[in-house]
Formats: C-alpha cells, structure tokens, sequence
C-alpha cells in the first residue's frame, strides 16, 4: 500500500509503528522506541515519500515574473552603486510587488 506524507502525518504514533513493522529497511530500526516525529521521518525515509509539500504557481508566467525581477534586482545595484538614490523606492516596490504576485498565485 502507498502511503502519502499527510496520510502518515495524521495518524497515530501506534499505527505508524505498526506500518513500520513490516518494513525492513535501516531507518525504521528500532521504531518502538522512537516518538512521532522521528518515526515520520524515518517511515517517509524507508518509502521514498518527501517531508515537505511541493507548491506550484497557477495561472501566472512565473519564469517571466522572475526574469523581470532578476532585471529590476540589476537595475536596483546599479542605483545603489550611483549617488542618484531617486528611482529606488520605486524600484524596491516594484520587486516586492512581482514577488506578492507569484506568493498568491501558489497553490
């Protein structure tokens, strides 16, 4: 049986020592002695399951959004280097704001 991350994660510290029961691999050794958050990561290591959840961006041209910020982060050295400091704060918003769109397009 397949397990997912959040499935294991919400179960009980009994049932994941019970699934680890019939697991032979290095990292469930010794499972009834190890508490909930030892065994989760033990169990995922022995599956092959990530511990983290992968986001994605919907809906938007995330590659595009981040080239434009890699510009307007060369454009922001380039005035930090100058004495002229007039189009910083503008510069700043506008990469604060491209970063606030690709945060709300994450599922």
């Amino acid at each position: 049986m397949t397990h997912t991350y959040d499935e294991l994660k919400h179960k009980t510290v009994a049932e994941l020592r019970e699934i680890a029961k019939g697991i032979e691999h290095e990292a469930v050794k010794g499972a009834t002695q190890m508490n909930k958050d030892h065994l989760l990561v033990a169990l995922c290591k022995a599956l092959n399951i990530d511990t983290f959840v992968h986001h994605h961006a919907v809906g938007i041209d995330k590659a595009a959004i981040k080239g434009k910020i890699r510009e307007l982060k060369k454009q922001r050295d380039e005035i930090l280097g100058s004495d002229d400091r007039k189009e910083l704060s503008g510069v700043l918003r506008q990469i604060h704001n491209l970063k606030k769109r690709i945060r709300r397009a994450t599922v």
